[in-house]
C-alpha cells in the first residue's frame, strides 16, 4: 500500500465524493465517521471528546511501520445545526455544533500531525473551510466561528510546520497543512439550510435561489477540486477557496 487517506465525514456529500474519486494508485481510503458508507469505516462520533482519543489511537496504531509513499487526512466533518440565534438555539444541539465545528478540527489535526511526525513520506493535512469563515451570516454561530477557527489554525500550525526540517536522505519538511473552502455544494446540509424559514436564518432566500438557478456546485466538482488542490500541493498554511482558484 502506498497511500494511507483518512477521511471524516465520508459516508455522504463531499466526504462520499472524496472516497470514491482518489486520483492515487494503491490507495487505502478510512472514513471517519458515525454510519459509514462507502469505503472502509472507522465508527466514531467525532462531535464526542472520547471519541477523539480513540480516532488518535487508531492514527497511531495504523502508521505503525508505515512505508508507503503519502499519508492524506481531509477533514470535513462538519454540521451547521442547530440553525437559529445563539440565545435561542437549543443548548445541548449547540454545545455539539462547537465541539464538532470548532474544537475536533484542532484536536484530530493535532493528532494526525503527531501520528505521522516520524515518518518521511510526503504528509497533508487537508481542512474543509467555507465562505462563513470570513461572512458573518446570523443564525450560524456554531458554524461561522468554526470554520474561523479552522482558517486561524491551519496559518498558525502551518508555520510551524514550515520551521520543521530534518535529514533523511535529504531535507525532509513537516506536513503540508492547508484550510481549502469547496464553495456552495448540493450536499444534505444544503436541504436543511433551506428548510429553515427567515427567523433563524435571515440569508435563507439566497441558498434557495442557488438551489433554483442551478447555482449550487455538485459534491462530484466539489471532490474534483479539493483532489486538484491537494496535488498542486500549495504552501502549507493556505488557505484557499476553489472559486478564487483557476480551473
Amino acid at each position: 500500500m502506498r497511500n494511507l487517506i483518512w477521511i471524516s465525514g465520508a459516508s455522504s456529500g463531499i466526504g462520499a465524493a472524496l472516497a470514491v474519486s482518489t486520483p492515487y494508485a494503491d490507495a487505502r481510503v478510512i472514513d471517519l465517521s458515525r454510519r459509514g458508507g462507502v469505503v472502509e469505516h472507522f465508527a466514531a462520533d467525532l462531535a464526542d471528546p472520547a471519541d477523539w482519543v480513540r480516532v488518535e489511537e487508531h492514527f497511531a496504531a495504523e502508521l505503525a511501520g508505515f512505508d508507503g509513499e503519502r499519508v492524506i487526512f481531509v477533514h470535513n466533518a462538519g454540521t451547521v445545526v442547530p440553525i437559529g440565534p445563539a440565545a435561542t438555539v437549543d443548548a445541548a444541539s449547540y454545545a455539539k455544533a462547537v465541539l464538532l465545528n470548532s474544537a475536533a478540527p484542532q484536536v484530530l489535526g493535532r493528532a494526525f500531525l503527531r501520528a505521522t511526525a516520524g515518518l518521511d513520506c510526503e504528509r497533508q493535512l487537508v481542512m474543509l473551510s467555507s465562505g462563513a469563515a470570513t461572512k458573518a451570516y446570523p443564525g450560524w454561530s456554531a458554524y461561522n466561528a468554526g470554520k474561523a477557527a479552522v482558517d486561524h489554525w491551519v496559518r498558525t500550525v502551518g508555520l510551524e510546520e514550515a520551521a520543521i526540517e530534518r535529514e533523511s536522505a535529504g531535507v525532509v519538511k513537516g506536513c503540508r497543512v492547508i484550510a481549502v473552502a469547496p464553495g456552495v455544494v448540493d450536499t444534505a446540509m444544503q436541504g436543511e439550510i433551506r428548510a429553515v424559514d427567515e427567523q433563524a436564518f435571515p440569508a435563507v432566500e439566497r441558498f434557495r435561489e442557488l438551489k433554483r438557478s442551478g447555482g449550487l456546485t455538485t459534491p462530484e466538482e466539489a471532490a474534483a477540486g479539493l483532489w486538484s488542490v491537494i496535488d498542486a500541493q500549495y504552501p502549507t498554511g493556505s488557505v484557499l477557496d476553489l472559486r478564487d482558484l483557476p480551473a
